[in-house]
């Protein structure tokens, strides 16, 4: 779901293309991609194990769990893009968007069909650039819930976003300077 801090977070082209992977593949194929690949999906692996026990992103779930239980797991990461986005330089942010369309381009042959479908859509909307954007969020947001089986899709989770902002921020601002440490390790024994 967090697209931009999982292709932020790779230190290759190969890696971004992993990251991307990680969600559409059966766990069983992914030893049949090249070993920069591999080392993507084992990247975005670990920072979901990291996030999903940071104590920061366990009190932000709590803000979305009244409303959608479960699944608030899946906001928390769409809200952590955006402060993601809103953190860097419009310039950084644009320029890394651009980067990440033109990698999974260059590697196509190795995108499932499900994945080049959501790129093409990813690249046409530019979504890693308009994550910073309150209109740009609000549609991923409704992007989860229209994919999520068992929610309303008119709850009002974009809503929870907004009254909750300065809250999440401040989860953000202690979390993903953390993650980003953690993401250098897990590289540097690759």
């Amino acid at each position: 779901m967090n697209y931009l801090a999982h292709s932020f977070l790779a230190f290759s082209e190969e890696q971004i293309v992993g990251q991307f992977l990680e969600d559409v593949i059966p766990n069983r194929d992914r030893f049949s991609y090249p070993e920069g690949m591999q080392q993507g999906i084992t990247l975005h692996r670990e920072i979901d194990t990291f996030t999903d026990a940071h104590p920061e992103l366990r009190e932000a779930k709590k803000i979305f769990s009244p409303l959608v239980r479960l699944y608030s797991g899946a906001f928390v990461d769409v809200s952590m893009d955006y402060f993601l986005a809103n953190s860097l330089s419009d310039e950084v942010l644009k320029d890394h968007a651009e980067n990440v369309y033109q990698v999974l381009r260059k590697y196509e042959d190795f995108l499932p069909e499900r994945l080049l479908r959501m790129v093409n859509g990813m690249e046409k909307d530019n979504w890693l650039y308009n994550y910073k954007e309150d209109w740009g969020i609000q549609y991923s947001i409704q992007n989860v819930l229209n994919k999520a089986k068992y929610l309303d899709k008119d709850l009002p989770v974009f809503e929870v976003f907004m009254n909750n902002k300065p809250q999440l921020q401040k989860h953000f601002d202690v979390f993903f300077p953390e993650l980003l440490e953690y993401s250098k390790i897990i590289n540097s024994r690759f």
